[in-house]
């Protein structure tokens, strides 16, 4: 083979690992009661760092979903078909209990180890998350009506994967989905305009259509409708108790910028047979309860997508050379690779707060309740925000070879803005934010209790928290400054669990750096005397 040919300075691939050897997600994972599941989460690692499961995830974007919407013979069928790799991710993901399981298996930290599993396993392939994470967000809004609850929350809590068309009730495990936005409304559900008429029967027929409905292929979904007491929430089978095709029409798959494994469709109803949730004319507060649970699973995935953009970026640091030395030893890019991982490790640790602050709130504890309303609100707005900038850098540091699709990078930085997106975007989050603590006044001393609990750890915390008090003061104007409010809490509350459990490299790097005003605009503008060496040796893989 010619010279030419031979090829040197290249990185061997990143395969190999266990990706939940992850100190700041095995710290919070004992921090918040959750240590006992540490063995299943380092064996659900070791397969996410692996080559065979790199594969499946590679395969199921390369192969997103299809829509078939007839047999052979003419008969509508609406079905979407998969690689069988997308089938492989989610046995693994329902078999480590990454759905509802936790309201089943109850007991201390349940939320907690099922958080650091979805974290973990996230990082194998991002898009199969969508049906897990709804599955799992379907439980609390189902107990509203608790004859629905008994006998679908055994099966939407089962550790068996159990895909196809079938009546719920015959099946060993079932997947929940959500359709609510419309084209006309969005994001503003209470535009919505399907209509759902009592049947007489204690059932109610839907009419209408549905602009976005996530994992189209599940089993049962929740849905908002106008009925005659005002818009209400409703589960629909896919499949009636006859076994004939429930009337969920499939328009169209969307085309969507990453998530591509996952497939997103437009529904019509069409006399679709519904189930009400709730009462009528609380459709929105009782699928609230389904969406707090998955703006959880939003910052969890923020954080998952952080640490696998930190780890490959470190890794080509470690291996690529150039001017004469490793990337990871010139101090530019140390700079660079070390403000990646604090980014990281602060998404990490709130992340893991606020899953430990489910596991209390669901056994009564009404402090962290209030915490963890507004803690979620603040927390998904900052993580889903600084996901895709996150993950531009850590492209970068790759160079030209993470712009290509060999690296996995580009999957990475088009998965990075949905979570910012689903269940309410940027600014829905930061007004969602101002309207907890108007109507809820305690949450804001509730999320003060938690950030002070690290008072005179650090002054540029205690000078944020204190600057933070003035702002929430002043209520004039607190609609247009909604984005900096949020901004501001998130911080204040990265920094405080950093003080109290990180490292003091990690917790004066990121004190000095966000909230004392010494850091640019860009990752990598760190101030002189941070311990780089700390935070990037956090962030190595450890082979299996």
């Amino acid at each position: 083979m010619p010279s030419t040919h031979e090829v040197t300075n290249q990185v061997p691939p990143h395969h190999g690992y266990d990706a939940a050897a992850d100190p700041a997600l095995v710290e919070a994972l004992h921090r918040e009661g959750a240590g006992w599941a540490a063995g299943e989460v380092h064996e659900l690692g070791v397969l996410a760092g692996s080559e065979e499961a790199a594969e499946w995830g590679r395969l199921a974007n390369e192969n997103p979903p299809v829509l078939r919407t007839h047999d052979r013979y003419g008969h509508r069928v609406d079905e979407v078909e998969f690689h069988p790799y997308w089938h492989e991710l989610m046995d693994v993901a329902v078999g480590h209990g990454l759905h509802a399981a936790p309201w089943q298996e109850a007991g201390p930290g349940a939320h907690v180890a099922r958080a650091a599993k979805f974290y973990v396993w996230g990082q194998a392939e991002a898009g199969h998350s969508c049906p897990v994470s709804m599955t799992y967000a379907a439980v609390p809004a189902l107990r509203t009506t608790p004859e629905l609850a008994s006998w679908l929350e055994p099966l939407l809590a089962s550790r068996t994967y159990d895909f196809g068309l079938r009546d719920p009730r015959t099946k060993r495990g079932l997947i929940a989905g959500m359709s609510m936005t419309e084209k006309q409304g969005g994001s503003d559900v209470r535009a919505n305009t399907t209509k759902a008429v009592p049947a007489g029967d204690g059932t109610y027929r839907l009419t209408g259509h549905k602009w976005f409905t996530s994992a189209p292929m599940s089993d049962v979904f929740l849905t908002l409708a106008q009925a005659p007491g005002g818009l209400s929430c409703f589960l629909l089978p896919r499949v009636l108790p006859d076994g004939t095709l429930n009337a969920l029409r499939l328009q169209r798959l969307k085309d969507k910028l990453g998530n591509r494994s996952n497939a997103s469709a437009e529904i019509e109803y069409e006399q679709a047979y519904g189930l009400l949730v709730g009462e009528e004319g609380r459709g929105v507060a009782t699928i609230i309860e389904m969406v707090n649970m998955t703006r959880l699973d939003c910052a969890l995935g923020g954080a998952s997508g952080m640490r696998l953009g930190l780890v490959r970026a470190v890794h080509h640091a470690t291996h690529r050379r150039a001017f004469g030395r490793a990337l990871v030893d010139q101090p530019l890019m140390r700079n660079v690779l070390a403000d990646l991982a604090l980014e990281s490790e602060a998404a990490t640790a709130v992340a893991l707060r606020l899953a430990g602050a489910t596991d209390r709130a669901v056994a009564g504890d009404e402090g962290e309740a209030l915490f963890r309303r507004l803690g979620l609100a603040v927390t998904k707005y900052w993580i889903c925000k600084r996901a895709p900038m996150h993950a531009a850098e850590a492209l970068e540091c790759l160079g030209g070879n993470g712009y290509i699709e060999d690296s996995g990078m580009p999957r990475l930085y088009r998965e990075a803005p949905l979570s910012s997106i689903w269940e309410g975007s940027g600014n829905v989050a930061a007004l969602d934010t101002l309207r907890a603590m108007g109507r809820s006044p305690e949450s804001v001393e509730a999320f003060f209790g938690e950030v002070e609990l690290a008072a005179g750890a650090d002054r540029h915390l205690d000078t944020a928290v204190a600057e933070l008090r003035k702002e929430l003061a002043d209520p004039a104007g607190a609609e247009y400054r909604a984005r900096r409010i949020t901004e501001s809490m998130a911080l204040v509350l990265q920094g405080s669990l950093l003080q109290r459990h990180a490292p003091a490299a990690v917790a004066d790097a990121f004190c000095a750096g966000r909230l004392g005003g010494d850091h640019g605009g860009a990752f990598g503008t760190l101030p002189p005397g941070v311990d780089t060496a700390t935070l990037i040796d956090r962030s190595r893989t450890i082979p299996a």
